[in-house]
């Protein structure tokens, strides 16, 4: 089945990155999804455009509100063309960091969706796309 409803935004410098947080915040409000799982989201969203920003150098999210299997979610993809990831499952580790950070964004997103998938090639940057179901 088609996304009910889709489109794109830029992610390119921190007036983007709260954009998308609000974006997100009010699409999950629209389709119904309850409080703790808008936020959930919104973190997950605000952290994957931050990298999209700091480490990509830029990109632009792809929203989409979706319908299957008689149930609604929300579908997000963050692309960039920076450098990419070098060891995706090493990025995906609980401490691991490429700043000064806690090494908590991938693996604490993950945690925060009900699907994520991740591409990335180092020199052909990354794409990460996550679900959440109501």
């Amino acid at each position: 089945m088609p996304p009910i409803r889709t489109d794109w935004v830029e992610v390119r410098a921190e007036s983007d990155i709260v954009h998308a947080r609000q974006l997100v915040r009010r699409l999950s409000s629209e389709m119904g999804f309850r409080l703790v799982d808008q936020t959930k989201l919104v973190t997950a969203a605000s952290e994957l455009a931050r990298n999209t920003v700091v480490h990509g150098g830029g990109g632009r999210l792809s929203w989409e509100c979706i319908a299957e299997e008689g149930r609604e979610g929300i579908r997000l993809t963050f692309h960039d063309c920076g450098p990419g990831i070098a060891d995706v499952q090493l990025a995906l580790k609980d401490g691991w960091s490429t700043g000064k950070g806690l090494g908590m964004g991938l693996s604490g997103t993950k945690r925060l969706v009900n699907e994520f998938e991740i591409e990335s090639r180092p020199g052909r940057g990354t794409r990460v796309t996550i679900t959440k179901w109501k």
